[in-house]
This record gives structure tokens, C-alpha cells and sequence, in this order.
């Protein structure tokens, strides 16, 4: 069978303009079009994919200005536990060097409110300069809480600054964990949370966020969220691509991204983790065990689209839009 391409997005070798160390192992990387050329328009809350490798992807927030069209901005950490991305960022990179990108996507897009509060923990602040940037402009009231372990390893500062006591910098190893009781504790009305950062913050501000309004809480993850145990096996079930005309089975121990790339059709995925949104899928029937952790509890259960690299479906029968 032909393979079938269902998805395409900008997929380009950009070239390394910058490398700007803006913290203890953090990495400013400026990318541009070789030939100078305007890059796609993006929104705030946007990420792209950097392509190390066959198997080597990795996705990065863009932290530069949307009005800037000729550049993009990331922040990279290296991480104590790199499984190779973030170390061949640091190590390889350099001004000259090319790199292949895809993208951008966002699925953490800034909504319009009149009041925000920004909470980042470390790199988790990246998606956020640019919202930062937006919210100001627009005349909205806001605030941020930024926390890292210590002063030196939190990338920024010099950027933030700019924003006066708006900024609220918390280095652990000075004044301790955040206080998120402090700011979260009471529900604030007219007033997005939005919050990037390690699991531990985000599962946090997920708990005192259970009393506020619905969809006051937006947040983004580095990693897959912790799944509960399963009440029951995977069983198989009926996949349908109702655009291909295919009638395929997923078995217990396959994803159907798995199933749908051995009939032939191709669709894009990058983390395999339910993380960045890449194999997001329209779903045309099928009752989805949603298991990324990409969609909010609204999306969820609207039905409309899943992330088939980790996502299944509980009855009998799933169609998809492909």
C-alpha cells in the first residue's frame, strides 16, 4: 500500500543566528531562514519540534516576539537526566549551526482576560515571556510568580526586569518553595492561572485550582502526566479510517498510532508520550479513554479530537478522520 500522508506542517533547516547563556544551564537558542525569509506566525503558548535525529525529537516553547517574523527564540535546559535532546543542543548548537524544525503548534494558547497570574517553575517560564509580553501590552492586569532552586539557574531575569514589582522572583535556596496558598487559595474572579513547569508545581496548582471557576486553570507539561491505574486490561477494539477506507483492529498491546502507521498511512507524532500535541486526531465516533496529557477536562469531553499515540477508546469501535 502507498503510504498516505494525512497530516503537513512547516518543516524547515533553520540556521543558529544566537546562543545566548541566560542562566546556568540555560541556552538561548536565536533561529532564522537561511536566506532570511519570513518564518510562519505563531501565537503566544506555541512550541516547535527540534528534529536531532531519527528517533532524536524534541519540542521547545518559543519565548521570542510573534511580531518578529524573521526569528525565533527558545530556551533550552540542560537536563540532569538528558535522554540526549537537551545535551546535543548544548553541546552541538553553536551560531552556524543548522537544525531541522517543524512546526510551530500550540495547544496552550493565551485566552483574553482582564487579569492574569503567571506561575513558572524553572524552563517552564519560556512559554510564558511571550505571554507575559501580550498581556502587557493588551492593558490587562497580571502578575508572576517564578520560582527555581536558586537565583543563577533561573533564565530571564535581565528580560524581566523590565516589568517591576509585577515579577515576584522565589529562588528556593532564599526564600523556599512557592507560596501557592497564597495565590491560589482563595478563587480570584475574572482570572486565568496560567502555569508551566516541573510535575510537582503542576500537580500543585491543578489541586488548589479544583475550587476555581471552570477553565480558569491552563497549563502546559514538559512530561507525560501520571496516569491512575487502569480499573481494567486494555481490551482491542474496532479502528476505522474513515477517509482511507480502512477497517483495522487495535490489539491490547498496540497504540493505534501503531496500527494506523502499519496499514500504510502515515500521520506525524513526535514525543509518543501524549505530551506536544503533534498526532492530535479528529475523531468522528468512538467513546475516547483520553490519556494525554494535552487536552483539558472540557476538550476531553467534548470528543472531538485525540492523541492517538497513547490514547484508546472504550467501545467497541473508534472512527477517525483520516
Amino acid at each position: 500500500m502507498t503510504t498516505q500522508t494525512i497530516v503537513r506542517e512547516h518543516e524547515a533547516d533553520l540556521v543558529v543566528r544566537e546562543a545566548q547563556v541566560v542562566a546556568d544551564g540555560v541556552v538561548a537558542l536565536t533561529l532564522a531562514d537561511p536566506n532570511g525569509e519570513e518564518l510562519p506566525p505563531w501565537t503566544p503558548g506555541a512550541h516547535i519540534d527540534f528534529v536531532l535525529g531519527d528517533e532524536l525529537i524534541r519540542q521547545y516553547s518559543l519565548c521570542s516576539s510573534p511580531s518578529k517574523p524573521n526569528v525565533w527564540r527558545v530556551g533550552v535546559l540542560r537536563a540532569p537526566d538528558s535522554r540526549g535532546g537537551s545535551e546535543r543542543v548544548h553541546d552541538i548548537l553553536a551560531p552556524g549551526s543548522v537544525v531541522r524544525v517543524r512546526g510551530p503548534r500550540n495547544h496552550f494558547p493565551l485566552v483574553a482576560s482582564p487579569r492574569y497570574l503567571f506561575l513558572a517553575g524553572g524552563i517552564g517560564i519560556t512559554p510564558l515571556l511571550p505571554m507575559i509580553a501580550e498581556a502587557d501590552a493588551s492593558g490587562a492586569d497580571w502578575r508572576l510568580l517564578y520560582g527555581g532552586r536558586e537565583r543563577a539557574s533561573m533564565g530571564f531575569l535581565a528580560e524581566l526586569a523590565q516589568y517591576g514589582d509585577r515579577v515576584k522572583i522565589v529562588p528556593q535556596d532564599e526564600e523556599g518553595m512557592l507560596d501557592l496558598e497564597s495565590v491560589l487559595g482563595t478563587p480570584q474572579p475574572n482570572t486565568l492561572v496560567y502555569c508551566c513547569g516541573p510535575e510537582g508545581l503542576l500537580g500543585a496548582v491543578e489541586k488548589f485550582c479544583e475550587n476555581w471557576p471552570p477553565g480558569s486553570l491552563h497549563l502546559e507539561r514538559f512530561s507525560a502526566k501520571p496516569q491512575k491505574p487502569a480499573a481494567e486490561a486494555d481490551s482491542a477494539f474496532e479502528l476505522v479510517l474513515q477517509r482511507s477506507g480502512l477497517t483495522l483492529e487495535v490489539p491490547p498491546d498496540k497504540s493505534v498510532l501503531t496500527v494506523i502507521r502499519e496499514a500504510g498511512v502515515s500521520v506525524l507524532a513526535s514525543c509518543l508520550e501524549g505530551v506536544c500535541g503533534t498526532c492530535e486526531t479528529e475523531v468522528i465516533e468512538g467513546d475516547v479513554d483520553h490519556r494525554d496529557s494535552v487536552l483539558n477536562e472540557e476538550e476531553r469531553a467534548s470528543n472531538e479530537y485525540m492523541m492517538v499515540c497513547v490514547s484508546r477508546c472504550r467501545s467497541p469501535r473508534l472512527v477517525l478522520d483520516l
